[in-house]
């Protein structure tokens, strides 16, 4: 879908229907709006003073002009409260128009930004906004799908009017990098919600290298044998029931600019989890085909920056396998041994995100890393302490967590910080090895980052558990039923934010 910009009349315009977003309550329609509204015999002001359309969040009516005018049909979305106005309010309706407009088949709709700034929400944000609810919203997973053509709504052109020169430019830089960021979660939300059966550690790896066509990105794969020259004990013991062979994947973007800030960004690949040994229950196995949720983060994130151009330097591990049940599977009371000698004792096989990140957080520290981030859908618990709006937030940096939280608010994948004190890390001591997999019945997704806490060695790092996010179990008015993507918007938002971090190497707090 190609998403344009113009100035001109929105009466003007001859179009199958043109969007237009009011607040709630409002007595007076916008002076912008005024043309339109005399052109259609004050259609709109009647509405608004007969309170047919009150302008509540998400709240739509559709107009026909009947060649009042030379848009054929106007489609009202309430903006809810002005005083409680959010960027995810105006993505939100926005993301709710579009699909009213896909449903009903136009193919080149008009959306009027007759506001183009609110208190508080420049230009460029309100732009971005409205342009992730058009795109995330159109979003819809149909891979395994046979489709009659009645059934294909695509759009294929959506014009945003402004009615003010001056902010032309702005408005179309904005639309630009956004359509590739958006596009960009869409391509892991593709990936997150095929079967486990096609998308493997080896489907993964593919993608990777096609990321890395781009100019600016390297990537290479290692495979069984580079893992064991390494000593890469948590993928090489957790891929032992799988017929599928692991790959451990590096993506690198700006290679030659090492002045700047290194950012390693991490996503757990588990492409299937049964829960090996510690089989999981039946009951909504299926979903763990999105065990790798963190991975496809990764993949999407690369995919954003490779368009984007920021100057940082930004590093990708994601470490890939299926968790399988097979005759030569880990099994509980193993101990393993990682490439810094650490050994783990298994208690549940079941836990084994946390057992293949720690190979990368070790594999990590090789360059130099400024910042360190991993991604996963790690812990159940965290579903139990947070539920699906947030993600876990934990790590060992409070300059790093902050920038993290402000970039998850910005975008709306909001995070939420948990503690990592010492007297959670005494929970995960061994008495026949270094560490055990597991920390007992409480507190599970602290002890998970506690785990991946003693891997870590004198950088920052910050732990993102979005085993509460990365799906939503219904439609919402920007993203379908499914994978999220989330992790994409927040990472690549980070990465364009980002500034030279203050006491980089300052060494870690359990």
């Amino acid at each position: 879908m190609r998403i344009s910009v113009k100035f001109g009349a929105a009466e003007k315009e001859s179009v199958e229907v043109i969007v237009i977003s009011l607040f709630e309550n409002v007595r007076k329609i916008p002076s912008e709006l005024d043309p339109l509204n005399k052109a259609l015999g004050g259609v709109i002001s009647n509405l608004l003073q007969n309170k047919d359309f009150t302008g509540k969040l998400n709240e739509t009516i559709m107009i026909p002009t009947y060649k009042k005018s030379v848009p054929k049909r106007i489609l009202l979305v309430g903006l809810g409260k002005a005083t409680e106005l959010s960027s995810d309010k105006i993505r939100q309706a926005a993301g709710t128009a579009t699909r009213i407009i896909q449903e009903k088949k136009f193919k080149n709709p008009l959306m009027l930004l007759h506001k183009t700034e609110y208190k508080g929400i420049s230009i460029e944000d309100v732009t971005r906004t409205v342009v992730e609810g058009v795109i995330l919203s159109l979003y819809n997973f149909t891979m395994y799908k046979t489709l009659k053509k009645e059934d294909k709504t695509a759009i294929n052109n959506f014009t945003l009017i402004v009615q003010k020169k001056d902010v032309l430019a702005k408005i179309k830089s904005a639309v630009k990098n956004t359509q590739i960021v958006a596009e960009a979660v869409c391509f892991t939300r593709d990936i997150v919600n095929m079967s486990g059966s096609d998308a493997t550690p080896t489907f993964l790896a593919n993608k990777a290298k096609e990321i890395a066509k781009k100019t600016g990105v390297k990537c290479r794969t290692l495979s069984r044998p580079d893992m064991k020259k390494l000593g890469m004990g948590g993928i090489l013991n957790v891929s032992r029931g799988s017929s599928q062979p692991p790959k451990f994947i590096i993506l690198e973007y700006n290679t030659k600019k090492r002045n700047n800030d290194t950012i390693v960004i991490i996503g757990k690949g588990v492409t299937f989890d049964s829960g090996g040994i510690s089989l999981k229950p039946g009951k909504d196995m299926d979903l763990m085909k999105a065990d790798m949720a963190g991975a496809a983060a990764v993949l999407g994130t690369f995919k954003a920056i490779s368009n984007l151009k920021p100057s940082t330097h930004l590093v990708g591990l994601v470490p890939c396998t299926e968790n399988m049940p097979g005759g030569s599977a880990l099994k509980p009371g193993d101990i393993i041994k990682y490439m810094s000698g650490k050994t783990v004792e298994i208690l549940n096989t079941d836990a084994e995100g946390r057992l293949i990140l720690a190979d990368a957080i070790s594999y990590a520290k090789r360059y130099k890393p400024d910042a360190v981030i991993d991604i996963a859908t790690l812990t159940g618990a965290c579903v139990a302490a947070l539920g699906t709006f947030t993600s876990g937030m934990l790590g060992n940096n409070d300059e790093l967590k902050d920038r993290v939280k402000q970039a998850g608010e910005k975008c709306h994948e909001r995070v939420w910080e948990l503690p990592l004190w010492d007297e959670y890390y005494e929970l995960i001591k061994s008495s026949i090895a270094d560490i055990k997999n597991t920390g007992g019945q409480y507190a599970g997704t602290i002890t998970a980052a506690c785990f991946l806490g003693e891997f870590v060695e004198n950088f920052p790092w910050a732990h993102l558990d979005i085993a509460g996010t990365f799906l939503v179990e219904k439609d919402t008015p920007y993203i379908r039923k499914g994978a999220t993507g989330v992790g994409v918007r927040l990472l690549t938002q980070l990465i364009l934010d980002w500034k030279k971090l203050p006491d980089a190497r300052k060494k870690r707090k359990k």
